[in-house]
């Protein structure tokens, strides 16, 4: 059966604020499994051209293949966003007019078990974007101590309970090494107070995003990424940038009026959009996703 593809969150705004016209050049600076790019690929044709770019391989694969008939006119790089100077560079691209950024874990990857991103399926525990890189989830929940492992819960998933999941973690690790995500969604469920265990949201979906951050190193990355996304824009280029928590949100929010204060950007979203209640309804998972879009005004 053919694992279903992610569906693209707030695309009508991504659509419109990219003030879309034949003959640009957009980077998907995360492709995914192409759903936003489709619909930009559309609207710069012809002449148009769009970069994807993915750390993770089998996203890029299958974006290749559901954009094969416009093949022509798109770049598909697996690497990081943090280096989307270099890799314009490499392609001999000097500013683009457009550049999105999803920030969110794909459908396609959360359901593919092999990848230990979701509490909900047995699978090992992973979580890399990158399968090339070195540290994993597992590495961080068997070697990390205490101290380190409820910083972490805190800092990146603002987990209330994150010194009583890191206590009971490291006891229970003790006895063999916690290696699926069934395993660790259990051992967080049981620090947490009974009366919290029942609430809408799982009691460990904080620690699995607070884990996912750290083992890819999201916000360091995206810090590092909005500010040469900014440089690598023609005058009156967009940004546009979606983010499903408050880390990040708050991370973009700050990074783009530090760029205003600079002269380089205009904020064109004063407040972060988010989705209308027909999408909220009919797409659960873009509820959290929050969307600002910065413009350009020095090159």
């Amino acid at each position: 059966m053919k694992q279903k593809l992610h569906t693209p969150v707030m695309l009508t705004e991504i659509l419109d604020y990219l003030n879309l016209r034949p003959g640009q050049t957009i980077v998907d600076a995360t492709i995914g499994t192409g759903g936003h790019s489709r619909y930009i690929l559309e609207r710069i044709m012809p002449g148009g051209r769009l970069v994807g770019i993915d750390r993770d391989q089998d996203s890029l694969t299958v974006a290749r293949e559901e954009l094969k008939s416009y093949s022509d006119s798109c770049d598909f790089v697996y690497g990081n966003f943090m280096e989307i100077d270099n890799i314009l560079k490499s392609l001999g691209i000097k500013h683009v007019n457009g550049i999105v950024f999803d920030l969110g874990i794909s459908s396609f990857q959360l359901e593919d078990r092999s990848r230990g991103f979701s509490f909900q399926y047995e699978g090992p525990l992973d979580m890399r974007l990158d399968k090339n890189s070195y540290i994993s989830a597992y590495d961080l929940i068997n070697n990390l101590n205490e101290e380190e492992i409820s910083d972490m819960l805190w800092s990146f998933g603002q987990e209330r309970w994150h010194n009583r999941i890191a206590h009971l973690l490291v006891k229970e690790r003790q006895r063999c090494p916690i290696a699926t995500t069934l395993q660790l969604s259990k051992i967080v469920t049981m620090a947490v107070p009974s009366r919290y265990r029942y609430y809408r949201i799982h009691p460990a979906t904080r620690t699995f995003q607070a884990v996912r951050i750290a083992v890819n190193r999201d916000l360091e990355n995206l810090k590092v990424a909005l500010a040469k996304a900014i440089e690598s824009l023609a005058q009156s280029g967009r940004l546009c940038v979606i983010s499903f928590h408050s880390l990040e949100d708050r991370l973009v929010k700050w990074g783009l009026r530090e760029l205003a204060s600079m002269g380089k950007v205009k904020i064109i979203t004063a407040k972060p959009l988010v989705p209308g209640e027909d999408e909220a309804r009919d797409n659960p998972s873009s509820r959290s996703a929050k969307l600002r879009v910065a413009e350009r005004i020095t090159e």
